[in-house]
C-alpha cells in the first residue's frame, strides 16, 4: 500500500532504482571520463528537460554505456564531445524524444495566447 502511494507521488520506484544504478556507473568511471560525464549529466538535469521517466532512464543508461565504452577503449574525451560540448549535450538529449519541460511551457504559451484572443473577440 505505501509503495503505491509513494509511486503516485514520486513516480515508479523501478525507474528510480535504474537511475541510481546509472549514476553509480558514472561515479565509477576513471578520470577524465568521470568528471566529463558528471558535468554533462548535470547539464542534462538542468537543460535536457526530459520529463518522462522511462525516456530519462533510457537516456541515462545509454549515456553511461557511452562513457564506459569510451573509458574501456581509451577514446579521448574530445573525440566524443567535440569542440563544442554544449552542442554535443544538446544533440545527445534531443535524440530522446520523450516529453520535455519546454513542451509543457510551449503548450501553456500557445493556450494563453489563444485564450487572450478569444477574450478580445467577445
Amino acid at each position: 500500500m505505501a509503495a503505491k502511494w509513494i509511486e503516485l507521488v514520486t513516480g515508479p520506484l523501478d525507474q528510480k532504482k535504474q537511475y541510481t544504478q546509472h549514476r553509480a556507473r558514472i561515479e565509477a568511471l576513471p578520470e577524465p571520463y568521470g568528471t566529463v560525464a558528471k558535468a554533462l549529466q548535470r547539464y542534462f538535469m538542468y537543460c535536457g528537460g526530459v520529463t518522462d521517466g522511462e525516456t530519462a532512464v533510457k537516456m541515462f543508461g545509454d549515456f553511461a554505456d557511452l562513457w564506459e565504452r569510451a573509458a574501456a577503449d581509451g577514446t579521448p574525451v574530445r573525440a566524443i564531445v567535440g569542440d563544442d560540448p554544449v552542442e554535443f549535450a544538446d544533440a545527445f538529449a534531443q535524440a530522446y524524444t520523450g516529453k520535455r519541460w519546454i513542451d509543457k511551457e510551449r503548450a501553456r504559451l500557445t493556450k494563453a495566447i489563444e485564450d487572450a484572443e478569444r477574450g478580445e473577440q467577445e
